[in-house]
């Protein structure tokens, strides 16, 4: 077993615009979170990841920075974010930013003289081509829709975007460019932060010569992911990164990096790699996609669910480390999701919580998935506020690939603004939110589902958390532990095994609403195995184990 720190932590995920608004003009801030640090101590967290918080024109919600050595006015400043570290610290909080370090905005300094002429200094600091014959340089598509390139008249040249048009890619190829980035990092750790969760990371690597992608079906554009994902030279950087700066800190690290393979993992967190400590991988958020395609209200199917988590923890067992997370800030509500966010919204919330905090690997828990927040229903367009629904609803309704009707269903299960509605605290106005008017709507079941309510009652989801973390951290089996799945064709029950040295764990979860009935494996009968946890009472163990809807159980076995 090496040991680490990171790997035996809980990270707790803050939105800081949606978490907490401490001086009453709708949108949360770094004020609002030092108000909750004993929250966030008592619940038993270790690390405070925060979405982005520097300077921005939050056209993608603070993903597009304008300055990444201040803080957004909305959410303070530097003086605030210095005291909330130091607070942070005081209440054995550790505090891991986010680096945002694809792209800019693009009233970012160094992209405002960039697009200033083609001689200028911080030209190479970006990506520019020639159109061809009045068209951009190839026909790759954008991750918000539309074309990845933005002509710009200033210098008759376009510039790539794999986000938002006001989101222009940094070069990494350009040395300069990564010494900037390295000297922001370090800026940031020699203030005393404890890591960086890096976004997009496995795109700063670019295809050379930019081919044409592959026509998208249905679409005008081709697919980009090919030419952007985990590029020729991302693994030269990252180590680069690690021999320059992180090396240096005794630092948490986790990589954003959609389309990664459990093989593509293995080089990015491998233990004798020098690159991350771990990744985000993305295949289980796609087991209710439609081939790939994002925008549909088919289910999550569960042997899919299994087959995609098995492979990464076995695949990692020994070599590298997983990230664990079922919802952030760019996915819908687990609860609605996977689990019954009606009739066994408890029930389904803590069994998905089972579920996930028993892998192996480091669990991330999403403000608000700690009380059971649900999705929100959004009645039209016009209520919803994440570029990605809008810019997805305008492409596909007014070409008539999707109904209007159908896409408000789609966003309602799928889109990102599930995630963004403000924590529920209590039942007052605005759920305890802000005492002004939010920057966006609360979900009016604020009243049942908030902080306050679930802290009075002992058997509340609330409660069941702060349960699951103690056992992290009083069993190193749950941190440590090898996996093996059980039942991998069963259609509603997740079963699997962790595996210690002389220790083992059986974790049982139901993910349906009907009762269903396994054979437990010999040896934890015969060895009389003691229930660790579980979301409804009288739970003994037996030969033959029936599980109520959504039930999760955990028993230990020590030989």
């Amino acid at each position: 077993m090496d040991k680490k720190w990171w790997k035996e932590s809980v990270v707790y995920q803050i939105y800081p615009r949606s978490f907490c608004d401490s001086n009453g003009d709708g949108i949360g801030d770094l004020g609002g979170i030092i108000s909750k640090l004993d929250y966030l101590e008592e619940l038993g967290v270790d690390v405070l990841w925060l979405c982005p918080i520097y300077k921005s024109p939050n056209d993608d919600n603070g993903y597009d920075i304008s300055d990444y050595r201040d803080i957004m006015d909305e959410f303070g400043t530097l003086d605030d974010f210095d005291e909330l570290l130091a607070k942070a610290h005081e209440h054995h909080l550790k505090i891991m930013l986010d680096l945002v370090v694809n792209h800019t905005s693009d009233e970012h300094k160094w992209f405002m003289e960039s697009r200033s002429s083609e001689d200028n200094s911080y030209r190479n600091y970006y990506i520019w081509e020639k159109g061809k014959d009045g068209n951009p340089p190839n026909n790759w598509d954008s991750n918000f829709s539309g074309s990845a390139w933005e002509y710009d008249e200033n210098t008759d040249m376009y510039y790539l975007h794999l986000f938002s048009k006001k989101q222009p890619d940094l070069n990494w190829r350009n040395e300069k460019v990564r010494e900037e980035v390295y000297d922001l990092m370090k800026w940031w750790l020699d203030k005393g932060i404890d890591g960086f969760r890096m976004d997009v990371i496995n795109m700063i690597s670019k295809v050379k010569g930019y081919p044409d992608g592959k026509p998208i079906p249905g679409s005008k554009y081709g697919d980009r992911l090919p030419f952007v994902m985990n590029g020729p030279h991302v693994h030269e950087y990252l180590q680069e990164m690690n021999h320059r700066v992180l090396s240096k800190y005794d630092v948490m690290t986790v990589g954003e990096a959609p389309c990664t393979s459990v093989e593509d993992a293995k080089k990015y967190t491998g233990f004798e790699r020098d690159e991350l400590n771990m990744v985000f991988t993305f295949e289980h958020m796609d087991v209710d996609s439609d081939n790939g395609f994002k925008w549909t209200d088919k289910k999550p199917d569960l042997p899919e669910l299994k087959k995609v988590l098995s492979k990464w923890q076995i695949g990692l067992d020994g070599v590298g480390w997983n990230s664990l997370y079922m919802n952030n800030h760019d996915q819908p509500r687990m609860v609605s999701r996977f689990g019954n966010d009606g009739k066994y919204w408890k029930e389904s919330a803590k069994m998905l919580a089972v579920c996930l905090h028993m892998l192996q690997g480091t669990p991330y828990i999403y403000q608000g998935e700690e009380i059971g927040m649900k999705n929100i229903t959004l009645h039209s367009i016009e209520e919803c506020n994440d570029i990605e629904e809008i810019n997805a609803y305008k492409e596909y309704t007014s070409d008539g690939r999707i109904s209007q009707e159908d896409m408000m269903r789609y966003i309602n299960r799928k889109g990102r603004d599930n995630a963004r509605t403000p924590m529920q605290w209590d039942d007052t106005v605005n759920a305890g939110f802000t005492s002004g008017t939010p920057w966006f709507i609360v979900n009016p079941n604020y009243k049942e589902i908030n902080v306050a309510k679930q802290e009075k009652d002992p058997d509340s989801i609330l409660n069941f958390y702060k349960q699951l973390i103690r056992l992290r951290k009083e069993y190193p089996i749950i941190v440590y532990g090898s996996y093996k799945l059980l039942y991998p064709e069963h259609k509603t029950a997740f079963v699997y095994e962790r595996v210690l040295e002389n220790k083992k764990l059986l974790v049982a979860c139901n993910f349906s609403e009907e009762e269903l009935e396994l054979e437990v494996p010999a040896e934890f009968v015969q060895n009389s195995a003691k229930l660790l946890i579980s979301n409804y009472p009288e739970a003994g163990i037996s030969e033959k184990m029936s599980l109520r809807p959504y039930e999760a159980r955990v028993y230990r076995m020590a030989k």
